[in-house]
């Protein structure tokens, strides 16, 4: 049995084991020693259940509500060192997910799962993506730029974000990204004036650790020539950049003096100074 059927008879056996709620059939499958990693997709959480009593516990809770379903293999499986792994794909009731899963012996040792999408909240792109311009005479039409100035106007003031990021370094502005893609209107608040700022302000020799190949941003890879290494205001500017190119909500010079959660609207209220104005 090559490594690619192998993953796909272990995904065909869970797969069906899961659809027929048999929780004792579906652990079955996994090896004494054996991990399972679910991001959202089965426990709206970030979890990590180890061994076949914590795996047992967990699909007894979440499969009826979960119904996960259409189990595939990305491409093709390899093995080595006696270990066969292979990326996968599946949807919940709710979600689509992505996954990896490893195989000792035809039983799992390690399964990740995490959600990449809630069905009908999909990001906009590819045949989905926005015009951009309506062609033709219409009223009050207004352009790009004209919607653009008065979201950045509006939203924080007339209009409430649904999410507010508080610190706008690298991770705050690719979360920042992620939830603009996803339709879910978005401010981000930084103490520093600009984007990029929090890497401008360390010291002068200072570059990435980590290499390129680990540091992109979601949507926008850096261009092939990047350095290896990327000096701190080369980072900054990137950053500044990328804030712009996807139109991210992003207040600099601002400050987050207190977040306050009311039981009873299920709302948070949070009170900023930006620029000198509290809001």
């Amino acid at each position: 049995m090559t490594p690619t059927q192998d993953v796909n008879r272990w995904l065909a056996e869970f797969g069906a084991a899961l659809e027929g709620n048999d929780v004792e059939t579906a652990v079955s499958l996994f090896a004494d020693e054996c991990y399972w990693r679910d991001l959202v997709s089965f426990t709206w959480n970030i979890k990590t259940m180890e061994g076949k009593a914590q795996i047992a516990d967990m699909l007894t809770a979440t499969l009826g509500h979960v119904q996960p379903g259409n189990w595939q293999l990305e491409g093709e499986a390899n093995e080595a060192g006696g270990v066969t792994d292979g990326w996968i794909c599946f949807e919940t009731a709710v979600s689509r997910g992505r996954g990896h899963i490893r195989l000792i012996d035809g039983k799992c040792w390690t399964l990740l799962t995490t959600m990449t999408e809630l069905k009908g909240h999909e990001e906009k792109k590819g045949p989905t993506r926005p015009m951009g311009v309506e062609h033709g005479v219409f009223k009050n039409r207004q352009s790009w730029l004209e919607r653009r100035q008065q979201e950045e106007a509006e939203l924080g003031y007339t209009t409430q974000p649904y999410c507010v990021i508080i610190g706008g370094g690298q991770g705050g502005i690719a979360l920042g990204a992620r939830l603009k893609r996803l339709g879910v209107p978005t401010l981000i608040i930084e103490k520093n004036p600009r984007p990029g700022d929090s890497w401008r302000n360390r010291y002068k020799s200072l570059c990435l650790h980590d290499p390129v190949w680990y540091d992109h941003l979601p949507y926008l890879p850096f261009p092939d020539h990047w350095p290896v290494f990327a000096p701190k205001d080369k980072i900054g500017d990137w950053l500044e950049m990328y804030t712009k190119v996807m139109e991210l909500n992003y207040w600099g010079s601002t400050l987050c003096q207190q977040a306050t959660y009311n039981e009873e609207t299920q709302e948070w209220e949070v009170h900023v100074n930006r620029q000198g104005e509290e809001l």
